[in-house]
């Protein structure tokens, strides 16, 4: 029983990396087309000449608030006290190890991708590379995919919930990167392709801490 359990694991954990790899992989694209100016930055102009409608009073607190679910304080203080909750209810560091170990890689990857691009905000209507800015790729983006997908990875394997909750939350962290990407076009607070790349990196990310944490076993999880 041990060992099936022990290669269901591991089973798992290859999978996770190899879409962890993937994932990269669309992400070096991305940054590719952007060191190149390439079909991609076209997207990224045709959508920054848009006209955009002025959000004020309630709504336009709405949508600022909507932008705030990629934002890292918001982001990194739900998943830390969402990760001390359930290490204290099940008696393990496991989750707490968890949460820093992404909030490290998160951090460590995307800031030096943002340095060394340096790439402008669209604000400016100037798209320039290596010019002192923080654009790409987007944090917001990425915060959102890892640290709503890590805690709800968590509360999925702490809370023992079935599948079909699993999907729900899986669904939910989904919808929340995807409002936070549609947010920042409609803000214009980034270029489409730095969403895109913070997704990739972030997914990245998420698997990849999915991945160490099926490879090394903790008695507090289900399977």
């Amino acid at each position: 029983m041990v060992t099936e359990v022990l290669d269901a694991r591991r089973a798992q954990m290859f999978r996770a990396v190899r879409w962890s790899a993937t994932a990269f992989l669309g992400f070096l694209v991305v940054t590719h087309q952007v060191l190149i100016s390439g079909p991609l930055t076209n997207i990224d102009a045709t959508i920054e000449d848009m006209e955009r409608p002025e959000f004020t009073g309630l709504l336009g607190f709405v949508i600022r608030r909507l932008d705030d679910l990629g934002l890292r304080g918001v982001t990194a203080t739900a998943l830390l006290i969402g990760a001390a909750y359930i290490a204290v209810v099940f008696r393990t560091w496991r989750p707490l190890n968890l949460a820093v170990l992404s909030l490290l890689a998160l951090n460590v990857v995307v800031g030096t991708f943002k340095y060394w691009l340096g790439r402008t905000k669209p604000k400016i209507e100037i798209d320039l590379i290596h010019a002192g800015g923080m654009s790409y790729p987007s944090g917001h983006a990425s915060n959102a995919v890892l640290t709503w997908g890590i805690l709800a990875y968590l509360i999925y394997r702490y809370a023992h919930v079935d599948r079909y909750q699993g999907r729900l939350a899986s669904a939910g962290v989904a919808v929340i990167s995807l409002t936070v990407c549609i947010v920042s076009l409609v803000r214009n607070t980034h270029w489409f392709s730095d969403l895109l790349g913070g997704l990739l990196i972030g997914a990245s990310l998420l698997v990849l801490v999915i991945a160490i944490d099926r490879y090394f076993p903790s008695d507090s999880q289900l399977s």
